[in-house]
């Protein structure tokens, strides 16, 4: 019990490390809360710091909901275990404790503890996210689609009822934390992606 306990509080402490807050220090020195969107998250690293830095920040926000979820399988002594991880790793990302609360929305976080539970699903809502921002541009408008589409594609594939539980708590952290980015898509006032251009 003591092992699944040290898990869960690593797990949150993990997904608090704000990759993309040290990344626009790194790279530019700056405060990425200050600029832009004021978001930690790769999509403002694109806009305010670059292309390089913003995968570098989607690779490793992805890559710590991967690997927590990964390793907690490795320990496993009940089923639930690694997604309570996947939980509490997205939780620590988008609550960080490292900036008091505060942090990102979850969207490559979340994509990595999916792959790490269910790849053939992490495949789909990417291609999902992939068509939705080919035809709209909107980084935000993809994200609350392809988050809508998991416990769908759970539902679809008839996983097992923890997994179904997970998409639904996903889609809904996705909804709280792109709450101003749906006020904006209502007013029709949120930026688009333009990839090539200036």
């Amino acid at each position: 019990m003591l092992i699944q306990l040290l898990l869960i509080i690593s797990a949150y402490l993990i997904g608090s490390i704000p990759f993309g807050y040290l990344i626009a220090r790194l790279f530019k020195g700056i405060d990425i809360r200050e600029f832009g969107s004021h978001n930690i998250g790769a999509t403002n690293v694109l806009r305010v710091v670059g292309l390089f830095p913003a995968v570098l920040t989607f690779l490793l926000d992805m890559g710590k909901g991967t690997a927590v979820v990964l390793f907690a399988k490795s320990f496993a002594s009940f089923t639930l275990l690694p997604i309570i991880v996947g939980i509490c790793v997205i939780c620590g990302h988008n609550f960080s404790i490292f900036l008091r609360g505060k942090g990102g929305k979850g969207i490559a976080t979340g994509s990595g503890v999916l792959v790490g539970l269910a790849p053939v699903v992490a495949f789909f809502t990417f291609l999902i996210w992939l068509i939705s921002f080919g035809f709209s541009r909107y980084v935000s408008l993809s994200s609350l689609i392809a988050s809508l589409a998991i416990p769908l594609l759970f539902w679809l594939r008839k996983a097992e009822p923890s997994l179904l539980i997970l998409g639904i708590l996903i889609f809904i952290l996705v909804v709280i934390r792109h709450r101003e980015n749906i006020k904006r898509l209502i007013k029709g006032t949120e930026p688009k992606i333009r990839l090539g251009r200036r």
